[in-house]
């Protein structure tokens, strides 16, 4: 099982101090994020993909390309690739150079975005939202895996005798999960390429990410690419840290009552109890991971946030340091405890280009 870290990128004042970091120091934060979550030896490190303030990451194969330079182990991912208003022809040839540059350490999550306005500044229209989705992953997939492409669709200009460069490493495409947290298209998109599914569930009770993970499964197995139980799929989480849970709550507070996302609702400890938030000790954090487990079934890959809402990255990294040391080794030890026979990885290159071969030579 893999485990990782996800940011969104915000920029955002920091409560307690009431400073802003700018664009630059927030853009090498998050470098300094994933180059600490390779030190702590996590698996994965992902970042949105946002073109509105207060966020950063407009570009992330420029931000990962930058990373994949000074790692050498850690995969290289999206919490958000806007299959919706980016180009698919661009999506095709911006990930095959980068998955060349990291040496196939890369994979990408397709997901809509959360931001209304970003469709027509992209020259789309959001009522088109799940369409595009639709259509664009379709001839994305073909680019990576026709050496030519003839197409015509809705949404773009039509492609004739298209050749997509570079080709994906090794003559394989990078993994690609679907990330949804509210339409049952997207996770049936997922299945019925046999793709992942990636349910950030932050701020979702387990029982809706429950239905949604159940319907990837049952389609997946429709489509014939296996049980419902190889099925791929991946989870989101939020935690903040501290040696005491009380000291964890004391510090967390105002920037949870000052998130966008989470404050002005719900009190902290509601919060807590009806979404995978988890403020408190590196043992509760655990045994809420752990509960997801019964959720949903086993699954592929755990991300966690720690970095919104304004937390200075000096707490970020320490927060990073407990994962590494106290959380992430006790959950890959009973996430493998009683783990079912048969239950896939997650798929990274060298498993993928291991398959290719195998069924070319079949």
């Amino acid at each position: 099982m893999q485990f990782g870290i996800f940011t969104v990128g915000d920029v955002t004042a920091d409560p307690v101090s009431g400073r802003t970091p700018s664009e630059h120091e927030r853009i090498k934060a998050m470098v300094a994020i994933a180059q600490k979550a390779e030190e702590v030896g996590l698996d994965v490190f992902a970042t949105g993909e946002h073109h509105n303030r207060p966020f950063v990451p407009s570009s992330p194969t420029t931000l990962l390309g930058w990373i994949a330079a000074r790692t050498e182990r850690i995969i290289l991912s999206t919490s958000t690739t806007l299959i919706t208003t980016n180009d698919p022809v661009k999506i095709a040839e911006d990930y095959a150079m980068l998955q060349h540059l990291a040496d196939g350490r890369v994979d990408l999550m397709m997901g809509r975005g959360n931001t209304g306005p970003v469709y027509p500044w992209f020259g789309q229209d959001i009522r088109h939202g799940i369409p595009l989705a639709i259509e664009n992953y379709a001839l994305l997939r073909r680019l990576w895996r026709e050496d030519m492409v003839d197409w015509e669709g809705r949404f773009r200009t039509p492609l004739q005798s298209f050749t997509s460069t570079p080709r994906p490493l090794d003559g394989v495409p990078p993994f690609v999960w679907h990330g949804s947290i509210r339409s049952p298209e997207i996770a049936e998109q997922a299945a019925y390429y046999g793709d992942g599914f990636f349910h950030n569930n932050i701020f979702w009770p387990m029982s809706h990410t429950k239905k949604m993970v159940e319907l990837y499964r049952e389609r997946y197995a429709h489509y014939g690419h296996g049980t419902p139980e190889q099925a791929i799929v991946g989870l989101g989480g939020h935690v903040f840290m501290r040696k005491n849970s009380q000291d964890a709550v004391k510090e967390y507070r105002p920037y949870f009552d000052n998130a966008p996302q989470m404050g002005g609702g719900p009190s902290l400890e509601e919060y807590m109890a009806a979404t995978p938030l988890t403020v408190g000790s590196p043992q509760q954090v655990i045994e809420k991971t752990l509960t997801f487990r019964d959720g949903i079934g086993d699954y592929q890959r755990q991300l966690f946030n720690v970095d919104g809402g304004g937390v200075p990255l000096k707490a970020v990294l320490e927060q990073m340091d407990i994962l590494g040391e106290k959380v992430v080794p006790v959950l890959r030890e009973e996430f493998a405890r009683n783990r079912p026979v048969g239950t896939p990885d997650a798929p990274n290159h060298a498993s993928l280009l291991a398959a290719e071969r195998r069924t070319a030579g079949a």
